[in-house]
């Protein structure tokens, strides 16, 4: 789905593995804020088969269903425990092996999200069928089975309404749409049918449909084939009107993209990346998509980016569709990487599946590197795994430096619990220890050992253990040893150069250091280390790695050969940024890298890393603010895209942090970002020209987002013609660039502008348009025009996974900030009650409250949430209230020096 030998510290980290393996076996976990133990299903009872139908209600938002379920009873037992939640069973049977049909008594618990079956005498062992009839709501929480609702246009240009039934089960929610074992390792076989009260209305599933009949009351009942084995969380039903688009893939998978009615051109894009994925994994992993089709669906109303159902991946309209005319290049590349994550979902979480959540990270960390492998492969001009770094890696890095970080691999249980972890360790740390592995022990024994692994658990479940076994066989290197390391520990290394000294034969030694990096820039205490694997480059040749070790040790002596190195050269460690570390120079050392990073000599993902390393020591005030902004003004020849967006990384948070304080400083910052970006936007200007790059297309749109948070008066007095000129309907903005021009025009325009933005948002029916202009309207400035866009988010007109983002957008401003946080205060039961449990409540948090810089805020924040509680959410809690107390030191650490630093720039 798409809202990581050490010598010392092997036995912590078996401790750890036993900790795990013995939770395993007792089945309790203990939960952080939580005093109950949870406790997955018993064992003594394991399904087969579900028969199941399901008859959704699109006028009352209702559903009725019914299932036999095949079981095995496998203890001897007096009652059966089994997930359901928000559905009424009406009846419920079991009928044994030798016929005998049992009413037992049913007991729902709410709180743990269980039906218990009773019985009088103790169930025969062997096989049996359990049936169920049950009732429940299509809700409109974008959980389980519920409702969504699109608005189209008829032939006589009058607005119609269209509702579809969808299901969204991942993680623990398919007990909301029948009674099931929802636990990923208790598998089973799917024979589903479903009732469709109106006849034009397509009903969709995850294989295809092998009858289709009218029933005596006019009904349509369509009966799917059997799936193979899967786990709960991948069942996907839909029910509602949708045009498509198909083709069939090389292999004759046939391939279709769902889309709204009168949209069946704007799932053209998907259905090339869909059709060409599919022969790409199969010959990547020589493992065939094992199903007879691949349905790509664009849902209205959707908690996430998109979700890999087996045979149906249900998507978020704007992670699915292209306008060619409106779609921007960003977006478009943000499809194309999603279809490619969800696709790789069909081997790699689908046809083998994590035992349980706590392995969470071999589904979406695998994913998520495995998305940029593919899009590399089918858009090479894209130069994604530059990307990758400042889109991944980096992020991961970020949060990674917390102390409220977790390990790749914590043990959970609760489903609130479970949704917690959907976050940028799982995914991004995941992919990037995934990254760092793929080199370590190259791409043709990496390849080996997915086809080792897939073939030998398919259809079954796995540990992580499992993984490194595999590639170990492959590669014949010690893959559990190292990657133990960064999967069971919370962290990272930050890898210190200390000292570079030249030997008499022509050959250097470089003695670097391992410490655990942590935000605060404090020592730890535990002493953790990792093993890590290390690569150099040198001037002489500068993408290429020219030496390789192992480091497992505190301190090492490394030894590049004479023949390498010649006197004078610098040596760089992390070439390419793949190491999944900080590097650390003195001074000096890295000053010998500014010649290179200037000229452009040294690789773009070279002088990101550096600048990203820089500015982590800085934040964690380990370097001075003053050194990166002057590391900064050696780039302002930079021409490449993700260099910029490090470098706009970089900004951004510094904009936000000064935002927090009353002076000059925040102007001379603004005139400072505006000296950097000055050769950069002359060099691009404001009009795409014939045949310019993917990438010069992306980075114009970056540049002018920068010039506008900056208040450049020259840009925003283009952006306000522009503006005219697309209400006027004489020249319409280009898709990359509305999105700098709707902030610049409401950032400097007032109640008139704001109406102008939502006559946009009224007249389109692009969702990525609608989203555009939501997350453009906290740019204003005036705080009651602030307080309508917030009254705005909670209205009808937005769609509740856009409310969130609306909010945030409000609260991204320096004027807004107070406004956000006390509106999510005012509103917060209503918030809860319609995001609970899912990724949309923790994001809204995070966003919100993380940009603050005082410790009397921070205080405000824990208090808050600990009066009101915020289930599913404590850990994003933390890590937002310890980063107010990571903005307030560095404020109080460095604002005079930069102050004095930046009046000096600007006075030249």
């Amino acid at each position: 789905m798409f809202c990581w030998g050490m010598k010392r510290r092997i036995p912590r980290i078996v401790c750890f593995q036993v900790f795990i393996s013995n939770t395993f076996s007792k089945k309790y976990y203990k939960m952080a804020g939580d005093k109950k133990p949870f406790a997955r299903l018993p064992k003594s009872v394991k399904p087969v088969l579900y028969d199941l139908f399901l008859k959704p209600d699109l006028q009352n938002f209702t559903f009725e269903g019914k299932e036999t379920v095949s079981i095995n009873i496998l203890e001897s037992t007096k009652e059966i425990i089994l997930h359901a939640l928000d559905l009424k069973i009406e009846e419920a049977e079991l009928k044994d092996s030798d016929g005998l049909i049992y009413k037992p008594s049913v007991t729902l618990s709410g709180e743990d999200e269980t039906v218990t079956l009773g019985f009088d005498k103790e169930l025969k062992l062997g096989e049996a069928f359990l049936k169920f009839i049950f009732v429940g709501e299509l809700n409109d929480k974008m959980k389980g089975f519920y409702r969504s609702k699109y608005v189209s246009v008829n032939e006589s240009s009058n607005p119609v309404e269209f509702y579809s039934a969808v299901s969204m089960l991942c993680s623990t929610s398919a007990r909301r749409m029948f009674p099931c074992w929802d636990e990923p390792a208790l598998k089973a076989v799917f024979d589903i049918s479903i009732v469709v009260c109106n006849t034009s209305h397509r009903a969709l599933s995850n294989m295809p449909v092998i009858s289709d009949t009218i029933e005596e009351n006019g009904d349509r009942l369509l009966k799917f084939q059997k799936t193979p084995i899967m786990s709960t969380y991948l069942v996907a039903v839909v029910v509602g009107d949708f045009d498509y688009v198909e083709d069939k893939d090389s292999d004759g998978v046939l391939v279709r993209v769902y889309t709204p009615i009168g949209k069946s051109e704007q799932g053209k894009f998907a259905l090339e990346v869909a059709k060409c994925a599919l022969p790409y994994y199969k010959d990547y992993f020589q493992v065939a998509y094992p199903l007879p089709k691949m349905d790509l669906i664009a849902i209205a109303d959707f908690s996430s980016g998109a979700m890999e159902n087996w045979g149906l991946v249900t998507y978020r309209e704007s992670c699915l569709l292209v306008d060619p005319d409106n779609t921007s290049a960003v977006r478009k590349q943000w499809i194309a990487l999603v279809v490619g994550h969800e696709l790789a979902h069909q081997w790699f979480g689908n046809l083998v599946t994590m035992e349980w959540w706590t392995h969470l990270w071999l589904n979406e960390g695998y994913a998520s590197f495995v998305e940029f492998l593919c899009v590399e492969h089918l858009f090479p001009e894209y130069d994604i795994w530059t990307q990758f770094v400042t889109d991944t890696y980096i992020r991961a890095l970020e949060l990674d430096a917390l102390n409220s970080s977790h390990p790749i691999e914590i043990p959970v249980g609760h489903p609130s619990e479970i949704d917690e972890i959907f976050d940028d360790i799982s995914y991004n740390k995941g992919a990037s220890v995934i990254r760092m592995l793929h080199n370590f022990i190259g791409d043709e024994d990496f390849r080996k050992g997915m086809n080792l692994y897939l073939n030998k658990h398919q259809y079954s479940n796995t540990f992580t253990e499992d993984l490194w076994t595999s590639l170990e066989e492959a590669s014949n290197k010690p893959v559990k040893d190292v990657m133990s390391t960064w999967t069971l520990q919370k962290g990272f290394p930050v890898i210190t150069v200390e000292k570079e000294t030249q030997n008499p034969d022509g050959s250097r030694v470089i003695s670097v250091s391992q410490t655990k990096f942590t935000a605060n820039g404090q020592v730890d205490s535990d002493g953790l280390l990792w093993m890590v694997p290390l690569t150099f480059s040198t001037s002489r040749n500068p993408g290429i790695v020219c030496h390789k070790d192992i480091m497992s040790e505190i301190k090492k002596d490394i030894i590049i050969p004479a023949n390498l190195i010649s006197p004078g050269e610098w040596v760089k460690v992390n070439p390419s940024t793949v190491g999944y570390y900080r590097t650390r120079y003195s001074p000096e050392l890295l000053n010998n890298f500014v010649p290179s990073i200037s000229s452009r000599t040294l690789p773009p993902l070279d002088r990101l890393g550096l600048l990203d390393d820089l500015f982590a020591l800085v934040q964690a005030g380990l370097s001075s603010t003053d050194e990166v902004l002057r590391l900064m003004l050696a780039m302002t020849d930079e021409d490449n895209y993700s260099v910029w967006s490090s470098m706009s990384n970089v900004l951004g948070k510094l904009a936000i942090l000064l935002s927090n304080v009353e002076g000059e400083t925040e102007q001379l910052f603004k005139q400072y970002n505006r000296i950097l970006l000055k050769k950069i936007s002359t060099k691009l200007g404001w009009t795409p020209q014939p045949n310019e790059s993917h990438l010069e297309t992306m980075l114009r749109g970056l540049i002018m987002a920068r010039l506008v948070s900056s208040a450049d008066p020259d840009v925003i007095s283009e952006a306000k013609i522009k503006f005219a000129n697309h209400l006027s309907g004489k020249e319409n903005i280009v898709a990359d660039l509305r999105s700098p021009i709707y902030k610049a025009c409401l950032s400097s325009g007032d109640e008139t502008t704001f109406n102008q933005l939502l006559q946009l948002y009224r007249g389109t029916d692009l969702h990525e348009e609608k989203d555009r202009i939501c997350r453009a309207m906290g740019a204003s400035k005036n705080k009651d025009i602030l307080k309508k866009v917030l009254d705005f988010a909670m209205s009808d007109e937005v769609r509740s996974q856009d409310t969130v983002f609306v909010i945030i957008s409000v609260g991204g401003s320096k004027v807004g900030r107070d406004l956000a946080w006390q509106f999510i205060q005012d509103n917060w039961s209503k918030l809860f009650n319609q995001y609970q449990g899912g990724f949309l409540l923790t994001r809204l948090v995070k966003n919100t409250t993380e940009n603050f810089s005082s410790v009397e805020k921070a205080e405000e924040v824990e208090n808050f949430f600990k009066q009101n509680g915020c289930v599913g959410a404590e850990r994003t809690i933390q890590q937002a209230c310890e980063t107010i107390r990571l903005n307030a030191a560095w404020l109080k650490r460095d604002q005079e020096k930069l102050q004095n630093f930046l009046q000096k720039v600007v006075q030249k």
